[in-house]
């Protein structure tokens, strides 16, 4: 960038900082003032009435809640009801592998 468009590019953000600055500060002063937020906005005593103004005063931002992405699962039919179990025996897979032979020796 060249001197001249860096200098202008530093303007323009202290301008628009300063408008900022200027417009946050002029809210702040009508949230404090009803009489002077009447005189700018003419339904401002209304219940309805909605602006940066009425936002700082009331200290949030009260929004509606989104509808669900998602529904609500429902339980699948074939897991709905559960048999009843029945005991059954299952030989263990470790009886047929001699693990005692490979054991360590034994010192007497």
């Amino acid at each position: 960038m060249h001197g001249g468009e860096l200098g202008h590019l530093r303007l323009f953000r202290a301008l628009a900082a300063v408008f900022v600055s200027a417009a946050f500060l002029w809210s702040l002063a009508l949230s404090v003032s009803p009489q002077l937020h009447e005189r700018v906005h003419p339904d401002a005593n209304r219940a309805d009435h909605n602006c940066a103004v009425t936002l700082i005063a009331a200290g949030n931002y009260n929004h509606s809640a989104h509808a669900p992405l998602v529904s609500a699962p429902v339980p699948a039919v074939q897991f709905f009801k559960i048999p009843a179990l029945t005991p059954q025996w299952v030989e263990s897979p470790f009886l047929g592998a001699s693990i005692f032979e490979h054991a360590p020796p034994l010192f007497v």
